[in-house]
């Protein structure tokens, strides 16, 4: 079973433009820190000269693969930005193809795109966009806001970033600490801060925000240490720092298991895994069927807990004992979900029927820990019945389906977070769930529930080919849609005092107030999900497994497969 279509499920077609060798007029000459820059004006958005392809950080390349970036190379002719489709090194998956045609994958793949518009103003917001991908897949320019940048107020900056094995192995040692992607992330917003001056950005107003795993890392960067005075307000879409997703629980385990399943047995062996690891190509590392073995709502190769001793760590403590303590800047923060995360789950229905009824327990989340397997039954049996009643999965409970696998994927962990940010003292939490559903669109079997699904508002946000063609409610939503980000990057809040959107107070930790954006922006006061989320609240408050970092000494162990 493909697992992956939890992880990004924000795939979107992608659409490689035929474009007219530009004329004179089409350039734009910049004079940066790293020397001089020529971008062009953007063939799909005339508003914007595009800057691609250019290097934040420099990969290490070989048997240093896993180390940390280094410094961005500098030139003194000038160099032309132009898109030349260098995506990092990514699993290639017959279910979703994540990668743009024509993509040149590369272990030293650091480059950012910066969209800059067509304006004599300067020193104007930054707007940092992180790609989703199940930190497997995907690449800078998946998807980009620039209909967002219509008012030439906001530079935008998209970029790649090291991905699965080579992105997140985690062995603790100098060679593979880990977190390399996420230090890379850490890598570009230092870049920004010393260059995005020269494109006509404000380094001290940068908002960074993210879809899916881009969500997870944007939450994640507010709780790092590393990344502190790089940004200044996070848009989270669909995708907490408390999801299973987000953290590894045992990051020597994982290394251990993906090695087994190439072959290599001397698994116990730091030195000989290790060796392993750095020696072998990355082409054979992207195993194919590595996403389809263990875990129905959990990855392998994500973010990790480092060890303390590493240096230039991106995280050497859990998120969750962070976030108990409040040892974080408390930025404002747009986050929310929408309303049917798991709906897209649907398409595996009947692949999934028969496991699920057969055993649930091998669809609890993997970071609940329970040692009994009396107790493990228990706890499968109660939220079985939570969710589908005392019937088998089937036809007639699909809707609990839908919300079972919202609940554990990415739901439940958000509103977790929120409870966890207003008790440390956090009072600029805007919280919403987006429920807008396009009632003219065609439902494609097997997809039999209307909801918004998987990273709908990030849909709402980013451009579309077909957007012109769009019917007015949808114009209208993502006109909406548009305003409430365009806001929140300008000011910090969603709805500033003097716009004509309803009021949208900060939530607390009741999961309320927030903001129901369907077909009607709606305030509501009760708390959001609150009968399901009090559920999980109860298992978690017992059978929580917190990730550990590599241990210093490698214990004997068997992996099973």
């Amino acid at each position: 079973m493909k697992l992956m279509f939890v992880l990004l499920l924000c795939a979107a077609a992608v659409c490689i433009t035929c474009e007219q060798p530009p004329s004179d007029e089409d350039w734009l000459e910049l004079h940066t820190p790293q020397g001089p820059v020529r971008g062009r004006r953007d063939p799909n958005a005339d508003h914007l000269y595009a800057f691609h392809n250019i290097p934040y950080a420099t990969a290490p390349v070989g048997k240093d693969k896993y180390k940390p970036p280094l410094p961005a190379p500098v030139w003194e002719k000038p160099y032309d930005a132009i898109n030349k489709n260098i995506i990092c090194p990514q699993y290639t998956l017959q279910l979703y193809n994540l990668k743009p045609k024509n993509s040149v994958e590369q272990e030293d793949c650091l480059i950012a795109n910066v969209y800059v518009p067509d304006t004599r103003k300067t020193n104007i917001s930054v707007l940092v966009y992180v790609h989703g991908g199940g930190f497997f897949g995907g690449y800078g320019d998946f998807l980009t806001p620039k209909r967002l940048l219509k008012s030439k107020d906001i530079v935008l900056v998209t970029f790649n970033y090291r991905l699965g094995v080579h992105g997140f192995l985690c062995l603790g040692t100098e060679n593979v600490p880990g977190n390399a992607g996420m230090k890379d992330q850490i890598a570009l917003l230092r870049w920004v801060q010393k260059n995005i001056a020269s494109y006509g950005g404000n380094p001290n107003d940068v908002t960074i925000a993210g879809y899916s795993a881009g969500s997870m890392s944007v939450d994640l960067l507010m709780l790092s240490k590393s990344a502190e005075g790089l940004f200044h307000k996070v848009i989270p879409e669909s995708g907490g720092n408390l999801a299973t997703y987000t953290i590894q629980r045992d990051p020597l385990e994982v290394a251990q298991y993906q090695a087994k399943l190439l072959n290599f047995t001397n698994i116990d062996d730091i030195h000989a895994l290790e060796e392993f690891y750095r020696t072998t190509p990355l082409e054979q590392l992207y195993y194919t069927d590595i996403l389809s073995t263990r875990f129905y709502s959990s990855a392998l190769f994500s973010p990790c807990v480092e060890r303390e001793t590493e240096d230039e760590a991106f995280l050497t403590e859990s998120p969750l004992s962070i976030l108990q303590r409040g040892s974080f800047k408390k930025l404002p923060v747009l986050y929310g979900f929408a309303a049917m995360e798991g709906r897209g789950r649907l398409a595996f229905f009947e692949m999934l029927k028969p496991k699920m009824n057969q055993n649930f327990s091998d669809f609890l989340p993997n970071d609940l820990k329970i040692d009994s397997e009396k107790e493990r039954r228990e706890v499968s049996d109660k939220v079985k019945t939570f969710y589908f009643g005392d019937k088998p999965v089937g036809e007639d409970n699909k809707l609990g389906f839908v919300n079972f696998f919202t609940d554990v994927t990415f739901s439940h962990a958000m509103l977790w977070s929120v409870k966890l940010y207003a008790e440390a003292g956090h009072k600029s939490v805007y919280l919403y769930e987006y429920s807008f559903v396009d009632e003219n669109a065609p439902l494609v079997p097997p997809i039999t529930i209307r909801g918004a699904d998987h990273c709908d508002q990030t849909f709402a946000v980013v451009d579309s080919l077909d957007e012109d063609l769009a019917s007015v409610e949808v114009k209208n939503m993502k006109k909406t849609i548009r305003q409430i980000w365009h806001n929140f990057i300008k000011t910090g809040k969603p709805v500033p005092e003097g716009s004509s959107l309803p009021a949208w107070p900060a939530a607390g930790a009741a999961r309320a107030p927030y903001m129901s954006l369907g077909q009607e922006l709606e305030l509501r006061h009760e708390p959001l999900l609150e009968t399901r989320t009090l559920f999980w609240d109860d298992i978690y408050q017992k059978y929580y497994l917190q990730p550990i970092p590599p241990p210093e000494r490698i214990p004997n162990s068997r992996i099973e497969l």
